[in-house]
C-alpha cells in the first residue's frame, strides 16, 4: 500500500506549513496513472492526522485523468493505464496528463 507512504508525506509538508496553526481542508491533484486508490489515501489521511495540528482535517482529492499524445500519428488520446498504445497501433507516447501528484492547497482554521 504506497498510499501510506504518499499520503504520510503530504501529512508532513502540511503540517511544516501550518506552522502550529490547526488545519481544516487539505486538497490535492492525484493522476490516475500514479495508482494511488483516493478512499486508501483518505484511509491513511485520518491516521497520520491523528495528534497533528491536521486531525479532524478534510481531505480533498481532485483525480485527473491520463493522457498521451502519439509521436508517431500526433494524436491525443485518454490513457486509462500505464499501457502506452495510441489507438494508431504506435507505443511511441508520451504520457502528457494522469501522473500528477501534488499539493493544490491547505485551509487553516
Amino acid at each position: 500500500m504506497h498510499e501510506l507512504s504518499i499520503t504520510q508525506s503530504v501529512v508532513d509538508a502540511v503540517c511544516e506549513r501550518a506552522a502550529g496553526r490547526p488545519v481544516r481542508e487539505v486538497s490535492v491533484r492525484v493522476g490516475t496513472l500514479t495508482a494511488v486508490v483516493a478512499e486508501s489515501m483518505r484511509f491513511c489521511f485520518d491516521l497520520i492526522t491523528e495528534g497533528t495540528v491536521a486531525e479532524g482535517a478534510r481531505l480533498e482529492i481532485d483525480q485527473t485523468p491520463g493522457s498521451g499524445q502519439c509521436r508517431a500519428c500526433d494524436s491525443d488520446f485518454a490513457l486509462t493505464d500505464l499501457v502506452l498504445l495510441c489507438p494508431c497501433g504506435s507505443a511511441d507516447v508520451e504520457i502528457t496528463s494522469g501522473r500528477e501528484l501534488q499539493i493544490i492547497s491547505m485551509r487553516l482554521g
